[in-house]
């Protein structure tokens, strides 16, 4: 496996949480351009390092993001395989994020903050029901039209019928359709069951429940962790926003800086029991998001946020924080609902 994320923190949280999993196998990448560095060398043509069975990768990095990785294995020449199983992972689920991800054909995506259980989830999911490959001159990945089992509610609107594509069954026969309305259907051995052994393919991948709970377990005594990061990360907020109110114009950079933090904790906070910070982060994410304005007041919003969230570190409220959660989140859209009148 090959773990992409360029947070160093979540990226060992990640490899300990799949490790506890029982995928001892891993390789890591600080970002998609180390990723594709790493793919190009187990390329069958270089077979300078093992091949990669499948990908965990984030979503926003620099810089190369997650979705350019996925359209370069998809895509191009150098690619190792171009029909390995990707899972975008991303605190920013937004639906255009999810969309964009599944246009450039991953097979999974799964919202930061995440748990042990909604990561095994997603990774059973992979093993035991992959989806069959698509290509038409537009696209290339997983069917985007999801099994019944696997829809909302047991239904999918889509047809499900094949009589309009040409099945194809060996992944040496990639080219691209002659006409827009040619569709094919590759129906290729499940590479990752057959990894596993013969005992696989006959029964679902299955981690017992006492392994399941010792690893969420284990995810949630690291939250000591996550409040020395999350500081350090405020601080870089709280410096962001002192350095652009000494600039009369020209804020983009901090103000882009700025979301990309926010983006950061609104994916973690959850994760070590601190909804709150994802709360509060999503608020500032979504406040500092283009278009946007740049002004003082705008600021100040911002720095109303990191209070808040400081706020939330120094007391040490964990879960929804209760009354005290509630007066926080009243609190903090008092300050936007007075910065927005003024601004009117």
């Amino acid at each position: 496996m090959l773990v992409v994320e360029d947070n160093e923190y979540m990226l060992d949280i990640m490899c300990k949480a799949m490790r506890r999993l029982g995928f001892e196998q891993l390789q890591t990448a600080k970002n998609g351009k180390e990723a594709i560095e790493i793919l190009k060398m187990t390329h069958p043509n270089v077979g300078a390092a093992r091949p990669i069975d499948f990908i965990i990768s984030d979503l926003i990095m620099a810089p190369i993001n997650g979705l350019i990785m996925l359209q370069w294995l998809r895509s191009f020449k150098e690619s190792p395989n171009r029909f390995m199983p990707f899972i975008m992972v991303s605190g920013a689920a937004d639906a255009h994020h999810v969309q964009a991800s599944r246009d450039h054909g991953m097979h999974e995506f799964m919202v930061k903050p995440f748990s042990v259980d909604s990561l095994y989830k997603t990774i059973q999911r992979m093993i035991d029901r992959p989806r069959q490959f698509v290509v038409t001159q537009n696209y290339y990945g997983p069917d985007r039209r999801r099994r019944k089992a696997d829809a909302p509610g047991g239904k999918e609107k889509r047809a499900e019928t094949e009589d309009h594509a040409t099945i194809v069954y060996s992944k040496d026969k990639v080219a691209t359709p002659e006409t827009p309305s040619d569709v094919w259907l590759f129906k290729l051995p499940n590479h990752l069951k057959e990894k596993m052994g013969s005992n696989a393919m006959r029964q679902e991948f299955v981690v017992p429940d006492d392994i399941l709970d010792q690893a969420e377990a284990a995810l949630q005594r690291e939250a000591a962790g996550f409040i020395t990061w999350a500081k350090r990360y405020l601080d870089n907020l709280a410096k962001e926003v002192t350095q652009a109110k000494t600039l009369s114009g020209e804020r983009h950079q901090h103000f882009d800086e700025i979301n990309i933090i926010a983006h950061e904790l609104r994916g973690q906070g959850g994760t070590f029991g601190y909804p709150l910070i994802t709360l509060f982060a999503k608020s500032l994410y979504d406040a500092t998001k283009t278009p946007r304005k740049e002004d003082d007041s705008a600021l100040d919003i911002a720095k109303a946020h990191i209070d808040t969230m400081r706020a939330v570190i120094r007391e040490d409220i964990e879960g929804d924080g209760g009354e005290l959660g509630q007066q926080l989140y009243k609190s903090l859209k008092a300050v936007i609902a007075k910065h927005e009148k003024r601004d009117s």
